[in-house]
């Protein structure tokens, strides 16, 4: 479903992503990891056609990113870590107006609309202005216009930033609803051990421009320091001990 080939990106002299890849198999939940400033959100951008590679290539959903980006992109649903939302409008209203943008057909788009409010847990915020959310309803109608196209692939980026232990754990099931029923591929770039527990089938971290993948369990013991000082913190041990 998604195939990364030795990807790298430059900026001048500077290397902020080193000849990565990695592969994400359909219907998998794909965990990515690492320090700040190792490249994870670079490489999503880069998936999500937002950014180009310098080298490398990236095919999601069967489509070359950079050969086919229009294909790529009507296949990727994306939630970068501030989602976008438009502040004066109301829920219905910005929900409807992406469908619009993302070529949701005129007929289409009220039972859409409607579909994703229901599925991401925001109808009752419908006629609410964005500005007016909290965190967790930013995040949830965030969810909902990446969804909003029926994608094959989507894309999370540090989606529980921010949010208290409740909200972050019923958005971290939410996403496992949406994955099963809607058959979705996703990958999350997260630093919450507790979010990477309860939905990732597998997880890459990305360490001194090296990518190591396995489950949680396989990477518990690897001796790279950032990995060991990672799950060997308070929050991973009480996540490992759960």
């Amino acid at each position: 479903m998604i195939e990364v080939q030795h990807l790298t990106k430059r900026y001048g002299r500077v290397t902020t992503v080193d000849d990565v890849s990695f592969r994400v198999e359909r219907g998998e939940i794909f965990g990515f990891l690492g320090p700040n400033g190792a490249g994870k959100t670079t490489t999503m951008r880069i998936l999500t056609g937002y950014m180009p590679a310098t080298e490398g290539k990236a095919i999601v959903a069967g489509f070359d990113v950079f050969d086919q980006p229009v294909e790529a992109k009507r296949r990727t649903g994306y939630l970068p870590e501030t989602p976008p939302l438009y502040p004066d409008m109301t829920v219905r209203e910005y929900l409807d107006f992406v469908a619009k943008i993302k070529g949701v057909l005129p007929a289409d788009r009220r039972q859409r609309v409607n579909a994703v409010m229901d599925r991401t847990r925001v109808t009752d915020m419908s006629s609410r202005l964005c500005a007016k959310l909290s965190k967790g309803y930013r995040q949830r109608v965030g969810l909902a216009q990446a969804i909003i196209h029926n994608p094959e692939v989507l894309i999370l980026d540090e989606p529980t930033a921010g949010l208290d232990p409740i909200s972050a754990s019923q958005f971290d099931e939410l996403v496992r609803s949406l994955q099963k029923s809607l058959n979705l591929t996703v990958v999350m770039v997260t630093h919450d051990i507790d979010t990477l527990r309860a939905t990732t089938d597998r997880i890459a971290v990305l360490v001194d421009k090296k990518m190591k993948i396995g489950t949680i369990s396989s990477l518990v013991h690897d001796p790279h320091p950032w990995i060991q000082e990672y799950f060997a913190g308070p929050r991973g041990r009480a996540a490992l001990d759960a």
